[in-house]
């Protein structure tokens, strides 16, 4: 195997700025920044979305499946189809 060719892989601290949670996962993307988290300094990235607030993990995604797609159609434009001037 070829030597100083894997990038370092290392503990990063993820931080999701829209739950405000902080992630600490090994990783190997490059960063610049650091933060100090339970007493020691780590690499810090930020990202906009994790599993502590994507709608699907979160359970608050919005379920289609209660009522059919030809209900919700009825819903949106039953009240045009129904009046031609």
């Amino acid at each position: 195997m070829k030597a100083n060719i894997h990038p370092d892989y290392r503990i990063v601290v993820f931080h999701d700025l829209s739950a405000n949670t902080y992630f600490k996962v090994g990783s190997t993307i490059k960063t610049d920044r650091t933060v100090v988290l339970d007493g020691q300094n780590w690499p810090y990235v930020t990202i906009d979305i994790s599993s502590a607030s994507h709608p699907y993990y979160t359970g608050k995604q919005k379920e289609f499946s209660k009522e059919g797609s030809t209900a919700r159609f009825q819903q949106r434009f039953g009240r045009f189809i129904g009046s031609k001037k």
